[in-house]
């Protein structure tokens, strides 16, 4: 279901990834690094703010394509940029580089953000818990909430069954989990973007020039007269 929910996103990322090098005679590496992660923290900003336990609504989907424009254009600006930016002769070292650094950049990236929205979401049931009286010690004794995770309202009530909750502890601990997981994944989508308009900044330090403007097309010109 999460892949499924997933899929606009990586759509997205794979075709403003492949179209973007069209734009690279118009605007400066800079330009498009700026704007990249601008787009990518207006969306994830739209996120915050739209989203909600129905991943197909029309909104949270115009801000996942949104995302993830954003992101795949980002994506091959800055590898470009790295291996223009390299020697001829190192070209192939650099793109093995480029590919293993994406695959390590993605993976730590994944388990960065999961510790994030899991540690925020352990710390909002709990604190739920704690404001309601409906969901007594007894009860929480019987489920185990040392290890605290992202489930649907079905598993959820799967695990109720085999407690001694009644029908009014039941739902309860579905809301709890609800808006536990809403305020969890909000949250982790602010401080995303966050980072993302931190980014902004560096972003600035990119060439500012086009392919045509480079140094190096002019070396083999003879001086005008």
């Amino acid at each position: 279901a999460t892949a499924i929910a997933m899929m606009p996103f990586n759509l997205s990322v794979f075709f403003s990834a492949t179209l973007i090098v069209r734009f690279y005679h118009k605007l400066t590496p800079q330009k498009i690094g700026r704007y990249g992660f601008i787009i990518c923290t207006l969306s994830l900003l739209w996120l915050a703010f739209v989203v909600r336990n129905n991943w197909s609504e029309f909104a949270v989907l115009f801000g996942l394509v949104a995302f993830g424009i954003g992101q795949g254009s980002l994506v091959t600006l800055l590898f470009n940029v790295l291996v223009s930016a390299s020697p001829k002769e190192l070209a192939g070292d650099v793109g093995s580089l480029r590919g293993t650094t994406n695959n390590l950049a993605n993976a730590i990236g994944t388990a960065v953000a999961g510790a994030l929205l899991v540690g925020l979401l352990s710390s909002s049931v709990m604190r739920n818990i704690v404001q309601t009286p409906v969901l007594t010690p007894e009860i929480q004794a019987q489920v185990n909430l040392d290890n605290i995770n992202f489930i649907s309202n079905d598993r959820l009530l799967t695990v109720l069954s085999q407690t001694t909750a009644t029908p009014e502890q039941v739902a309860e601990a579905v809301r709890v989990n609800e808006e536990s997981r809403l305020k969890a994944l909000k949250f982790g989508l602010l401080i995303m973007a966050f980072l993302s308009m931190m980014a902004i900044i560096p972003a600035g330090r990119l060439p500012g020039y086009l392919p045509g403007e480079l140094p190096a097309d002019n070396l083999d010109k003879e001086p005008t007269k």
